[in-house]
């Protein structure tokens, strides 16, 4: 199996508000792996920052991360985003998802991993999506 991070917990760590051993403890000895979509937001994070120098500890914490590997997106992540948009649309439910979060959630559900987010209403109710929190 393997673990997903969600960008809120990259974000977390970078700002000090959790430690790698943290996520350690929550994942144990699991591979963890990078989304693209993460990548995306955190590179705009740094790109968007209010200073230099916060846009450097940014792209510094975006390098660091970067030794992870990445998943593709393929044809078939986008089918079960497909069906994942579709099922939250049909929901009836008033709290969308982020297009950002259906990708990572589709991600997941593709190879089998866990998310780990501190954000669990973004991710609840997906069907097969196993969320693991800290």
């Amino acid at each position: 199996m393997g673990v997903l991070i969600d960008t809120c917990i990259w974000i977390d760590v970078e700002q000090g508000n959790l430690a790698p051993a943290d996520i350690v403890a929550v994942i144990g000895v699991e591979p963890v792996y990078l989304s693209p979509i993460t990548i995306a937001e955190l590179k705009f994070g740094a790109e968007c920052a209010a200073t230099p120098a916060i846009r450097q500890q940014r792209l510094a914490s975006l390098a660091r991360i970067r030794v992870k590997p990445v998943l593709r997106i393929d044809e078939i992540t986008g089918e079960i985003f497909g069906s994942l948009a579709a099922q939250s649309k049909n929901s009836g439910k008033t709290h969308c998802p982020r297009i950002q979060d259906l990708w990572l959630a589709s991600q997941a559900v593709q190879h089998g991993f866990k998310l780990l987010t501190r954000n669990v209403k973004d991710f609840e109710d997906i069907l097969g999506l196993l969320i693991t929190t800290v």
